[in-house]
């Protein structure tokens, strides 16, 4: 019972909190159907199974199993990860620039996500750190790329309230 009252209120808490980021940016429908399918069956009960509290179920499950089917479920039902925009093309898999709303609704989801998982060791370069870690690896379109890293590393230097207001004013 732990483990399912830990990941229910994980996923609900960072439901919340990217809500309120999707709000403060003008996307209000993201802010209310963002990560609905975490609470699909699939989803929910491999999130609870691999819950550990500090990091992405997940992480875990790709671990234990070598894959996770909770996140091949959800990456092919929220257009906010940029492997949901992964395609086959004459020149191989590519991957597909997205539209801002969903760049900006996957910057909210990473500040988020490093919010609710180092908690008081959150800071402003904490997301942009996570996504380094990784970015080598992202079939990403380079215009995708361009402006979440340019979102990421201007929270980093100048904080969430100015990123905002120049997401507000300048990317939507």
């Amino acid at each position: 019972m732990n483990k399912l009252w830990g990941h229910f209120s994980t996923i609900t808490r960072h439901k919340i909190k990217v809500g309120r980021l999707c709000f403060r940016c003008g996307l209000y429908r993201q802010g209310i159907t963002h990560d609905l399918s975490k609470y699909s069956w699939v989803e929910f009960k491999n999130g609870v199974k691999y819950f550990q509290g500090n990091r992405s179920p997940i992480d875990r499950e790709k671990e234990v199993v070598g894959y996770s089917a909770g996140w091949l479920h959800h990456k092919g039902r929220n257009k906010h990860h940029w492997e949901y925009w992964i395609d086959l093309t004459p020149n191989g898999f590519q991957g597909m620039e997205m539209p801002k709303k969903y760049v900006v609704e996957m910057f909210c989801d990473r500040i988020a996500a490093s919010m609710i998982y180092l908690k008081e060791n959150y800071q402003d370069d904490s997301a942009l750190k996570y996504y380094e870690k990784g970015k080598d690896h992202y079939l990403m379109h380079e215009n995708t790329r361009t402006l979440l890293e340019k979102l990421l590393k201007m929270n980093a230097e100048k904080g969430l309230e100015t990123t905002i207001q120049y997401i507000r004013r300048e990317v939507l």
